[in-house]
C-alpha cells in the first residue's frame, strides 16, 4: 500500500497510474483517506474471495449485476 497526498497524486499522475497496477494507493487529503486507487483486476479479486462466505448466496458477478439493476429501476414502469 502507498499512502500519499491529493497534491502529491496530481502532480505525479502518470507515476502512480503505473505504480497501482502492483499495489493499492491511498490518497489523503488533511491526513484523512479521500480516495483509494485500485487496478481492475485486484478490484474483481475480492468478489471471487467471497465465494463460499455466504451460504446458499448466487456469487455470479453478472446475474447479481442484473439483480441489482432490475431492483434499483423496479419503480419506474
Amino acid at each position: 500500500m502507498i499512502q500519499i497526498t491529493a497534491t502529491d497524486f496530481k502532480a505525479n499522475l502518470g507515476k502512480y497510474l503505473s505504480l497501482v497496477s502492483r499495489e493499492e494507493i491511498h490518497i489523503t487529503k488533511n491526513g484523512a483517506d479521500i480516495a483509494v486507487l485500485v487496478a481492475p483486476k485486484a478490484k474483481r479479486a475480492w468478489v471471487d474471495d467471497l465465494t463460499g462466505i455466504i451460504p446458499g448466496a448466487n456469487t455470479d458477478a453478472k446475474k447479481l449485476k442484473a439483480e441489482r439493476l432490475a431492483r434499483k429501476y423496479e419503480g419506474l414502469d
